[in-house]
């Protein structure tokens, strides 16, 4: 599996995910009020792949979220800050107008940050991240899980977890003929940071596999064909420390596997770039890092 490395087409974007959405392939995006280019609150959009467009932002303020699409429609799930205790959701069927953010998980105890979801059979599976309380989480960051029949109401499934006793972040969750995939970021500053798989039956006994999925490499300071306003962040990124490929995430579209991940230093100069591996699907993906 030949990951293609298409090029950085922005900077100060850590948490993006591609989704395609009535036959278009878009790049969700999260826009932290440290962006080069906004002067306000957070907020998310989607990027039109094949011409660089952007949907109207929306869901101000809300930081940290992921897109998913399922049938008709899209759902974004955030959380309410960095470390917040509440994990919201909010809903489109045109990318345009969205419902009113709502609350789907919570507890005053939590320090919430990312979220990834999936299909699981008749179910919806949402992986949530967790920095405390420490008797919870053992090593922040941990993953924890829960599941909804109908996207509007999430019940924390007791005893899944991953990653209680290292460092684990930037969630991606799949789930295949019985198996849920986890990819998540693992590393420290000293050795760099990346991307790595496990999967499991049941979201509490792991498997990890020996492949490293994504690291960092020279390619990811190219700047890609239509990246956003290359003139204001290119000499950043020719010169940034590169230590960390995180945030994975990828979609399939017109019969390839659409990647999109972060690089740079994992502390504050970051990078948003693309990838692609020709001819293969999500589930042969996963698979591959487990066959011998």
């Amino acid at each position: 599996m030949q990951i293609i490395r298409t090029g950085t087409i922005d900077a100060d974007i850590v948490e993006a995910n591609p989704i395609v959405f009535r036959g278009r392939l878009y790049l969700f995006e999260y826009i932290r009020e440290t962006y080069y280019d906004n002067p306000g609150p957070s907020f998310f959009r989607f990027m039109d792949l094949a011409d660089g467009t952007f949907t109207p932002p929306f869901a101000h303020g809300l930081h940290m979220g992921n897109a998913f699409a399922a049938g008709d429609k899209v759902y974004v799930t955030a959380v309410e800050k960095w470390g917040g205790s509440r994990f919201y959701i909010t809903e489109s069927a045109d990318l345009r107008h969205w419902s009113e953010p709502r609350v789907i998980l919570e507890d005053p105890a939590w320090e919430g940050y990312n979220t990834s979801c999936c299909r699981a059979g008749d179910r919806f599976v949402l992986a949530f991240e967790l920095g405390k309380p420490l008797e919870m989480v053992g090593v922040p960051f941990t993953m924890f899980f829960a599941e909804s029949t109908d996207m509007q109401h999430f019940r924390v499934l007791p005893d899944a977890v991953f990653g209680a006793g290292f460092y684990t972040g930037a969630p991606m969750l799949r789930y295949f003929d019985g198996w849920f995939y986890f990819f998540y970021l693992g590393g420290s500053s000293r050795e760099g940071y990346t991307t790595r798989l496990v999967r499991s039956r049941d979201l509490q006994t792991w498997e990890y596999s020996p492949a490293t999925v994504l690291q960092a490499d020279a390619a990811d300071r190219c700047i890609a064909a239509g990246a956003v306003s290359p003139e204001k962040w290119r000499d950043k990124a020719a010169t940034a420390v590169n230590i960390n490929n995180s945030d994975l995430d990828m979609v399939e579209f017109d019969g390839n596997l659409e990647l999109s991940y972060s690089w740079g230093n994992q502390h504050g100069i970051e990078f948003l770039a693309r990838g692609v591996i020709r001819g293969i699907s999500e589930a042969g993906f996963c698979r591959g890092f487990f066959e011998s």
